[in-house]
């Protein structure tokens, strides 16, 4: 005996195609306090059963480990900017000029705070859509870079905006302009 929600499905149409004893006990599932089971559910949660296997779980949030710089408020408010753009943040107070050296970042790219993410070294007020465009394309390199504390820019905000360049260092020390803010 096959059951669906305490009721015998043997006879049912979509067990047993091309029976006329479908009629009667799908009659009867419609009348049973029980359980109340229609083509229609029937049709539902086998679709649901195939597609199920196709929708990717929800990938686990990106973890960013962030190094601050000895009494740095803007450093909270860049961590906060990566919280809201959905990457959880471990934080170190202090550190930074430690984990850059470790990291291979250049001295002249340096700034508050030093992060790091899957193997990539974050310098500085690096916006959050600029971490997850590196991260989409990974390319050969140490990581991004933004030198200074720009006003306006991630973690410094400010009513004025200065202009700046989220910048990209090759592993050669070099850095190119991987997206320019005006």
């Amino acid at each position: 005996m096959e059951t669906v929600g305490g009721t015998d499905i043997t006879d049912c149409h979509f067990y047993r195609l091309g029976t006329r004893r479908h009629s009667r006990k799908m009659h009867a599932m419609k009348h049973d306090s029980h359980a109340t089971l229609t083509r229609r559910d029937v049709t539902l949660a086998l679709a649901a059963a195939a597609v199920a296997p196709l929708v990717p779980a929800r990938a686990a949030a990106v973890v960013v480990e962030v190094w601050t710089g000895p009494s740095c408020s803007c450093c909270h408010g860049w961590v906060d900017h990566l919280k809201t753009s959905g990457f959880a943040v471990t934080t170190h107070d202090g550190g930074n000029t430690d984990a850059r050296a470790r990291l291979g970042m250049p001295v002249d790219y340096g700034s508050c705070h030093t992060g790091l993410v899957e193997g990539y070294a974050l310098e500085g007020h690096v916006p959050a859509r600029e971490v997850q465009r590196l991260l989409a394309e990974r390319p050969d390199a140490i990581g991004l870079s933004v030198p200074g504390m720009p006003r306006g820019s991630p973690g410094m905000e400010s009513p004025v905006h200065d202009a700046y360049d989220v910048l990209l260092i090759g592993r050669d020390g070099r850095a190119a302009v991987f997206q320019s803010y005006r």
